[in-house]
């Protein structure tokens, strides 16, 4: 039988910046104290040479270790897989269904799009991820949603073992008084002695980890449940998406037409085995994908070219009334601008007074939209991973700074 796991592949060198960033620092610190702190407590709590139990233990805690990092690192270091440059359909004639990246001279195949991170477009895109400096794609998504699901479960044990060692240890320093209770945090004298002094240092580290543990379970746990929603309808977050705003295209306009998405097998693991298979190497090239009885190849695309043009109708032209910094949190713009500022990385471009800014979706006092640098033609915007081409760059802008026009 074949490997179960494909192998993290080095293209070169300069794959290993991608470790030189806030995300997988952060990640990666989170990684290593909630398994170091575990594999001391566990010392402590359930010594692995004394009992069948500890050593179980002892070596459960080794292997989430390893799977999640293997999982880590072949997501970021593998990559997604991207379109190659100068692509273009075999058909001439279907090229009219796809659109055109400048920054990478080739259409985009169905279901990619353009990373603005990357410099590149990316095979069924999903999103590009800070945690892994990197985007999740079609060669990745199954490794990813693997590190979801096994970061939960590993912090799960790790927090069970950091509770139950804060417990016995504590429990054997606690001394009842009739009016209080003393907690000696001091290495007391034991026979036999603690392998590892449990003092007032290692209380905090332990309740330090716990509070790690416990955030990345519910953190990660979240988003492990998002991306088994969408790989069981054999969508990306991208396509959900594009999926809903077909809706809500059909609706206002009040067509006589369905949108079906043309990629979903009808069945849940049929969907399933499209990202997760035995060899590691999900399903298709990552240019062609099978679709269901009744659509066509391009039915995604097409919609997003519809989507595209209608835009232009329905988006609002905006005035700028006053110069705006592009500072990601602006203080000088009020309370409640700063503290609503959007958790993305959708850059924040400095506009000055005069210029027309198209609004493509908002919130309360933030913008999302495209900054017109040349009249003549309007862009696809970049929200949804397609980078900017010609006429436009995709911002967010604080609200306070435009005024309709």
């Amino acid at each position: 039988m074949s490997t179960l796991c494909s192998v993290i592949k080095f293209e070169n060198l300069q794959d290993l910046r991608r470790l030189c960033h806030w995300g997988p620092i952060i990640a990666l610190g989170v990684i290593a104290i909630c398994s170091t702190m575990a594999m001391i407590d566990s010392v402590l709590w359930y010594w692995p040479l004394h009992t069948t139990g500890g050593s179980v233990n002892f070596i459960m805690l080794i292997n989430w270790t390893v799977m999640i990092l293997y999982n880590y690192f072949n997501a970021m270091f593998a990559g997604p897989g991207f379109v190659p440059r100068g692509w273009k359909p075999e058909n001439p004639q279907d090229s009219m269904y796809l659109q055109y990246c400048k920054v990478c001279q080739a259409y985009k195949a169905p279901r990619s799009h353009h990373c603005r991170k990357c410099n590149r477009c990316v095979m069924k895109m999903d999103h590009h991820c800070p945690w892994i400096n990197n985007c999740c794609g079609h060669q990745n998504h199954a490794s990813f949603t693997l590190f979801l699901l096994l970061a939960p479960l590993g912090c799960t044990h790790a927090a069970f073992i950091f509770v139950m060692t804060m417990y016995t240890q504590l429990y054997n320093r606690l001394s009842f008084g009739w009016n209080t209770v003393k907690i000696d945090m001091s290495a007391a004298r034991r026979d036999p002695p603690p392998i590892v002094p449990f003092g007032l240092a290692a209380f905090a580290a332990t309740l330090f980890a716990l509070g790690l543990a416990l955030g990345t379970t519910i953190a990660v746990g979240m988003l492990f449940f998002i991306q088994i929603k969408i790989i069981l309808r054999n969508k990306t977050s991208i396509e959900s998406w594009i999926e809903e705003k077909a809706k809500d295209r059909i609706q206002y306009y009040q067509l006589d037409e369905v949108f079906v998405f043309p990629y979903d097998m009808g069945s849940k693991w049929k969907n399933l085995k499209q990202v997760f298979t035995w060899s590691g190497v999900p399903e298709g090239d990552g240019l062609e994908w099978p679709i269901r009885e009744g659509c066509h190849q391009y039915s995604l695309t097409i919609e997003q070219l519809k989507q595209k043009a209608d835009k232009r109708v329905r988006s609002v032209r905006y005035k700028v009334v006053e110069d705006y910094n592009g500072a990601c949190c602006p203080l000088n713009r009020g309370v409640r601008t700063f503290f609503t500022s959007p958790c993305t990385e959708e850059p924040r471009i400095q506009l000055q007074k005069g210029e027309l800014v198209l609004a493509t979706r908002g919130l309360r006092y933030w913008l999302y939209g495209d900054k017109i640098l040349d009249d003549s033609f309007i862009e696809e915007p970049s929200a949804a991973g397609s980078g900017p081409t010609m006429g436009t760059v995709e911002v967010c802008m604080c609200l306070p700074s435009a005024d309709q026009h």
